[in-house]
């Protein structure tokens, strides 16, 4: 089958003009950050749909709120210490002189969200202060057009059901020319995978082999609808926490629409999603940068377009974890070698 799009030059977020990542993590720590830095404040929006979030300055994105736009998001481990990433990416920023002007200071717009990744096997007892701060001015400054994703930044020690989440990221070019970029953290309750695996549950929206090229079994197993779960989960000990990007032209009710859209993303990808112990969010980001506004059926096509690269974006970032000592669940491919060899 022909995907109805085709990826951009990077398969990355950054193939949205006007962007870039960057990623801080910690080894022992098992933890890290990942910084999107906007050239121009751009118009965002949020949908929350998990029952745990942490978040820091989501209220002002909703269409009747004053600030017109961020100046950068970031993705988090380290749950609610992870929120202090946003101050170290605030404060590169001002250094910068970016930010929304108010009374003749500078304000950078840095709204956040963070996923449960304490109890993951790195070293937590950092002492008094927490080190994402640090970790967020590292990620800032590293921002640039290329990325890893995998085991790294605000993916560095997530985890799902069955195997190592990571850091995600995928893009599509629609036919109007307008390019979708997702960027995602999976560290959910659920599983990207087909009952006991391999085969990932996005593998109807993979392009070019991208997470292997396994597509769906056949026949469908036994327990494909089980729904697999870590083991006793607790509130904030899980959470996908992602932003979905276009350089077409939207206001906030629009992005606020896109990231609607992606969150179906993660309920193709991750099975179940939206759980009362995951806090699953979505930024929506318009940097307008197309110059194109759509309307009508390409809008349905936008929205079906930020669905499919979010799915996508999530079993990259699963498949490209690797394995580090101390972890607590395999990476995939370790995972997968040892149940071929069953």
């Amino acid at each position: 089958m022909t995907p109805p799009w085709r990826p951009g030059p990077r398969n990355l977020m950054t193939d949205v003009a006007g962007l870039r990542v960057g990623s801080a993590e910690d080894a022992a720590l098992k933890s890290g950050t990942t910084a999107l830095l906007l050239d121009a404040p751009s118009v965002a929006a949020v949908e929350i749909l998990g029952g745990a979030p942490g978040t820091r300055e989501t209220d002002l994105l909703a269409p009747d709120k004053l600030v017109p736009g961020v100046d950068a998001l970031v993705l988090s481990g380290g749950s609610a210490f992870g929120l202090d990433a946003a101050s170290g990416v605030q404060s590169f920023l001002r250094e910068a002189g970016r930010g929304f002007e108010v009374a003749g200071f500078r304000v950078p717009i840095v709204p956040a969200a963070i996923l449960f990744d304490l109890a993951n096997g790195g070293a937590k007892d950092w002492g008094r202060h927490s080190p994402y701060r640090e970790l967020g001015w590292r990620a800032a400054e590293a921002a640039g057009p290329d990325f890893s994703i995998g085991s790294h930044g605000a993916g560095a020690g997530a985890t799902t059901a069955l195997v190592k989440g990571g850091l995600g990221s995928a893009s599509a070019v629609l036919a109007s020319g307008v390019t979708v970029g997702a960027l995602v953290a999976v560290n959910a309750v659920g599983s990207p995978l087909v009952g006991q695996g391999p085969h990932f549950r996005a593998a109807p929206f993979e392009i070019d082999g991208e997470f292997g090229g396994l597509g769906l079994p056949a026949p469908w197993p036994a327990d494909g609808a089980l729904p697999l779960t870590k083991l006793a989960p607790r509130p904030l000990q899980a959470t996908t926490i992602a932003i979905v990007a276009t350089d077409a032209v939207l206001d906030k009710a629009g992005a606020k629409r896109l990231a609607v859209a992606a969150q179906d993303g993660f309920v193709q990808a991750l099975w179940p999603s939206h759980t009362d112990f995951d806090g699953d969010l979505v930024f929506g980001l318009s940097t307008g940068t197309s110059g194109v506004a759509l309307e009508g059926a390409a809008r349905i096509e936008l929205a079906a377009a930020a669905t499919a690269t979010m799915a996508r974006a999530i079993a990259r970032g699963v498949f490209a974890a690797t394995p580090a000592a101390g972890d607590r669940v395999p990476a995939w491919r370790a995972f997968t070698a040892a149940r071929d060899a069953i």
